[in-house]
């Protein structure tokens, strides 16, 4: 009978290096890792080499945050939804002002 008990916490060296190797399935798991760490850096270079996990990480974060400098950057770096997110964030209205972005007041 298999074991189905398996290791899954496995080093970030290990996983580094299947990344390097082109395993995405490693750099998704080094990108969760990452996000769940904080490590912003690590993200940024998990984005610059492909990882699109890494995109979505960053994204959903600079989202929740309405950083739109970091959103072109995603963007920029080949992450399509962050461009797609940026655009909803500058099409929202801003408060006191109607949805053409002119002032109800006037």
């Amino acid at each position: 009978m298999a074991n189905t008990n398996t290791n899954t916490n496995f080093d970030r060296d290990t996983l580094r290096e299947l990344a390097d190797e082109g395993n995405e399935a490693a750099a998704e798991r080094l990108a969760d890792l990452a996000d769940a760490a904080g490590d912003l850096g690590e993200l940024s270079e998990l984005l610059d080499e492909g990882c699109m996990h890494a995109g979505f990480l960053l994204t959903r974060r600079a989202t929740g945050n309405g950083d739109l400098r970091e959103l072109q950057r995603i963007s920029d770096a080949g992450y399509d939804e962050a461009g797609i997110e940026l655009a909803r964030l500058l099409k929202a209205p801003v408060d006191g002002l109607g949805d053409d972005g002119f002032d109800r007041l006037l």
